[in-house]
């Protein structure tokens, strides 16, 4: 019995941590996140990735670097459904270099990407296929 009782202590401990973990995690409105990498023998900080949500808490915009110089940029766009409708990326020199886009399923799941050239010309097309086992 002490040994139950002390089990349901602890999780009443640690459950309303999570909660506000997840509050966390769910709460993206206007949110900048960036991501820094520090050598370890300068201590030098150095930006590596940065993501942009809207006020929506939607992704806007990823920008990866490689030292100080950009290595790609991805802006997304969103249908009247709130799903991701485009995805834009653009190279090193912020050039437009490829177009995503996408549709769903009945279950809101992503049913075809199709990949355009900066020129809009298509590339390739993605089918995606669920698939589920009951155990």
């Amino acid at each position: 019995m002490k040994k139950i009782l002390t089990i349901a202590a602890a999780l009443l401990l640690f459950l309303p941590g999570l909660g506000a973990q997840e509050a966390q995690k769910i709460n993206k409105k206007n949110l900048v996140i960036k991501e820094w990498n520090t050598d370890a023998k300068s201590n030098q900080r150095i930006l590596d990735h940065v993501t942009t949500y809207n006020p929506d808490g939607k992704k806007v915009e990823e920008i990866e670097y490689s030292g100080s110089r950009q290595k790609w940029r991805k802006r997304f766009e969103y249908g009247a459904d709130g799903k991701v409708s485009r995805e834009l990326i653009y190279d090193d020199h912020n050039r437009l270099n490829s177009v995503k886009k996408f549709q769903y399923n009945e279950f809101g799941r992503k049913k075809t990407q199709y990949t355009y050239d900066a020129k809009g010309k298509l590339q390739t097309i993605k089918v995606f296929e669920y698939i589920t086992e009951d155990a």
